[in-house]
């Protein structure tokens, strides 16, 4: 009995720290009281004071009303355990077990008293016997044995009061048990959770409902759907800045630009502001910040489910054959994939008809761009990913810039107004691109004149690969035209593993 009392009692104490509301209280002090109630009310100021023009202001607004339902879910909680648990916990280790410990210490001192009448009587019992005053030691034996009795019957009655306490102690101890607060933690908890899943789906349809997401590092559909376009924010805006003051600059998306402009315009990107007129002057930022999110997309432009079929369309020996099997690979992209690949490619035909000026060929766009049109769904560093694509990637990518027109017979869509009112006329009036029925390839136009072999996107193979170091010894006789494009696609392999291992650093 003991041991169970000091168990209750620190079960007790434990319990009441556990608390987190003021015992005794009523409910309305124990709700104000609560952590959860002032977080709930600076929650609500917050949200109050951002508006509803702001979502972290929509979002306070909306958690701190349901922090508020939690608050009063935890004082109705908090009040029940104290109703069902403490009160009968602390009336149990301090009420009822120490009444039947103190009826046990009676007991005993009545079996002391019981004890020392008896031991009595029978001295006096035998002093009758052995004396000579008989009446005398008769009468006190007597008196003795009433005292004994009477000590009997005061410890028989404790013993069976006692007993009687134990037995209703132990008859009850199912209910005793009860008073430990799984089920009315779990009782609190459900009602808890049910708060919580009723607001959630508001919270999520908010969150779902605000256009204002990052691009980067987004999934194309969904940055699409959350935006309303065609074409990604990132792409149509940087091919418009770059089309008003880019189109001549040298080595465009092949000369890095610098660290803290490109971050600046990412950001912007981000967050979709219209203000991107400093950026105009450094067409270099521009293109770094549209070859970073075709490198952050998840999924690669040009998808992972049609790698192998881009493999295989490239690998295709005849010229005439590998741009029908790139025409049919390319008319299954998905939608929006299409259409912003389509959208790019035209831009990249325009970008090399100025390729005297910025030096910017099909074939160069292709070595310094296309490893972020198309990688391989495997594991690796991103410098082992484009090495190992590559140089089909370059034979993919440079024949459908080069033919363009034909493999998009459509032109360049603009839906940038909103972002440049002012540039978009001239945008428009310098773009010369014409829009065409699409069709099947049985009924494409006729095929293109395929480039020599001598020449890689209009420029010489021997003067391509005078840019880049001779292999030690290989001499130039290496370089006849029949084995020019070969050496063209492992000078671009190393030229582009060489790039992005200095991006990745």
């Amino acid at each position: 009995m003991e041991l169970v009392r000091v168990v209750s009692h620190n079960t007790h104490k434990r319990l009441v720290t556990c608390l987190q509301g003021h015992i005794g209280t009523d409910a309305e002090k124990r709700h104000k009281k609560l952590p959860l109630t002032a977080l709930s009310q600076a929650m609500q100021d917050g949200g109050s004071q951002l508006g509803e023009e702001s979502l972290i202001g929509k979002m306070m607004d909306l958690c701190g009303e349901a922090e508020n339902k939690l608050a009063s879910e935890l004082m109705q909680h908090e009040m029940q355990i104290e109703k069902d648990i403490l009160d009968p916990l602390n009336l149990l280790a301090e009420v009822e077990i120490p009444n039947i410990l103190k009826q046990r210490r009676q007991l005993a001192k009545l079996v002391l008293d019981y004890d020392s009448a008896r031991g009595r009587w029978l001295q006096a019992t035998k002093s009758i016997i052995s004396g000579t005053n008989t009446q005398a030691l008769t009468a006190k034996a007597d008196s003795l044995k009433e005292e004994m009795d009477e000590a009997m019957n005061k410890m028989e009655l404790c013993k069976d009061q006692l007993s009687a306490d134990m037995y209703n102690f132990f008859s009850k101890e199912g209910d005793y048990a009860r008073y430990y607060l799984l089920e009315a933690q779990a009782d609190y908890h459900r009602k808890s959770l049910s708060v919580l899943e009723s607001v959630l789906p508001t919270v999520q349809a908010q969150q779902d409902s605000w256009t204002e997401k990052p691009a980067f590092g987004t999934g194309l559909d969904e940055h699409l759907k959350r935006s309303s376009r065609e074409i990604a924010l990132p792409i149509e805006a940087c091919v418009m800045m770059l089309l008003e003051t880019g189109m001549k600059e040298e080595g465009l998306f092949r000369i890095a630009a610098g660290a803290s402009k490109l971050k600046k315009l990412k950001a912007a990107l981000d967050c979709s502001t219209s203000q991107l007129e400093e950026f105009y002057s450094d067409p270099h930022a521009v293109a770094g910040a549209l070859k970073s999110y075709l490198r952050e997309l998840p999924e690669p432009l040009m998808t992972y489910q049609l790698y192998d079929e881009w493999i295989q369309a490239s690998n295709v020996s005849d010229p005439d054959k590998r741009l029908q099997e790139l025409w049919l690979v390319c008319d299954q992209l998905p939608k929006n994939n299409k259409a912003n690949f389509r959208y790019l490619v035209k831009f990249l035909a325009k970008l090399a008809q100025d390729s005297e000026t910025n030096k910017m060929t099909p074939s160069n766009i292709a070595i310094v761009l296309g490893p972020n049109l198309l990688w391989a769904k495997t594991e690796g560093t991103l410098a082992e990913m484009a090495a190992a694509t590559s140089v089909h990637v370059v034979t993919i990518i440079e024949p459908i810039i080069q033919h363009a027109d034909w493999f998009f017979p459509e032109g360049m869509d603009r839906n940038m107004e909103i972002f440049f009112p002012h540039k978009v006329q001239n945008v428009k009036e310098s773009s010369t691109l014409t829009r065409k029925q699409h069709a099947s390839p049985a009924f494409q136009p006729p095929l293109p004149p395929v480039e020599a072999a001598g020449t890689a996107g209009g420029q010489p193979v021997a003067e391509l690969l005078l840019q880049q170091p001779t292999p030690a010894g290989l001499g130039m006789e290496v370089c006849q035209p029949s084995l020019a494009l070969g050496m063209a696609a492992l000078a671009a392999a190393q030229q582009l593993l060489a790039q992005h291992t200095e991006e990745i650093r």
